[in-house]
């Protein structure tokens, strides 16, 4: 199994940040949250901090992460990898942020093709997909103040 750390990064306008990735033929476009996978004994909120770091310059502790507040999980092929992944959510909000690429490893800088702050309205009406689904609404929910007691499962997204 596969486990990722990634963070639902919002601003003070409330916008959430995102990336579009393809695969490696340009097909298959996708807007997603930071966040990548776990090395070995790293914790998911470690996981997830080192991520955010990576492939935007914003370096946190990974206790200001908070609790898990989503999870998804599910069997993919991705080509580079078979098998079952499990990605896991935190929630951070910043008053602001300006986006930077330059720790991305290799291929970060080739799949993640580029970088928004979406309004949360907006994401439910891209001609994009967004994944998981669900995002939009668990922001929504988020935002308003209502951090789950446990993490919500959301759909899986291969």
């Amino acid at each position: 199994m596969r486990a990722s750390g990634r963070v639902l990064l919002v601003d003070g306008r409330e916008r959430l940040l995102l990336f579009r990735s393809t695969d490696e033929t340009g097909a298959d476009p996708h807007w997603m949250t930071p966040g990548g996978g776990r090395r070995r004994r790293e914790s998911l909120a470690a996981t997830a901090a080192r991520e955010l770091w990576e492939e935007t310059g914003l370096r946190v502790p990974p206790a200001e992460l908070g609790p898990r507040v989503a999870w998804t999980g599910g069997f993919a092929d991705l080509g580079w990898r078979a098998g079952h992944f499990e990605d896991h959510f935190f929630f951070l909000r910043v008053d602001r942020h300006e986006v930077d690429t330059r720790h991305a490893e290799k291929h970060e800088r080739t799949s993640l093709a580029e970088h928004r702050w979406w309004p949360v309205d907006a994401l439910a009406t891209g001609v994009e997909p967004v994944v998981p689904s669900g995002v939009a609404p668990l922001v929504g929910e988020l935002l308003a103040g209502r951090i789950p007691a446990e993490p919500i499962r959301l759909p899986w997204h291969h």
